[in-house]
């Protein structure tokens, strides 16, 4: 049973350090160095004690190193699970359309910034429209794309920094 409660310990310490490591990379991509510095802190620290456990105890239970490894693997999904759902941050995209002037002012009506340019695509001239929005919109600004023109094609691309709010 101890051996069960102590696996059990480990691959829960594990996943919230791994999670915890998702969530501060993303916060140094985003520049936000104090939460990142604070978030590495606690990680490490779990990570430090955790792997001190395993190693000293591998050589007599090797289900301590199976936890740990699921922990691991657990850890990212998880991270990758949560960080979806916080969807911090903001990003540009990027659509191509023969119907830009629409699909702009629709867009706009929303609430949100858009330029657009005129272009040439492999099928004729185009327009790109640049749209800025929150991460938590972006799947919504899509939808109402794909509504407009069905056969647009778009690129998304995170935000670090931008010139204006």
């Amino acid at each position: 049973m101890e051996v069960a409660l102590t696996c059990l310990g480990i691959m829960v310490a594990r996943i919230f350090d791994v999670s915890l490591g998702t969530m501060r990379s993303i916060f140094v991509f985003q520049g936000l160095k104090w939460l990142s510095l604070a978030i590495g802190f606690v990680e490490v620290l779990i990570w430090v004690l955790v792997v001190a456990r395993v190693i000293a105890t591998v050589p007599d239970n090797p289900l301590f190193a199976i936890a740990y490894a699921g922990g691991f693997a657990v850890g990212n999904f998880i991270g990758i699970f949560i960080e979806s759902r916080i969807a911090f941050g903001r990003q540009v995209l990027k659509i191509f359309t023969r119907d830009g002037d629409r699909m702009a002012e629709h867009l706009r009506t929303k609430g949100l910034r858009v330029t657009i340019i005129d272009g040439r695509g492999r099928d004729g001239p185009v327009q790109i429209l640049f749209v800025e929005v929150p991460r938590r919109q972006t799947m919504g600004a899509l939808e109402i794309a794909r509504e407009i023109d069905a056969t647009c094609y778009f690129v998304v691309d995170d935000i670090r920094n931008t010139s204006g709010k």
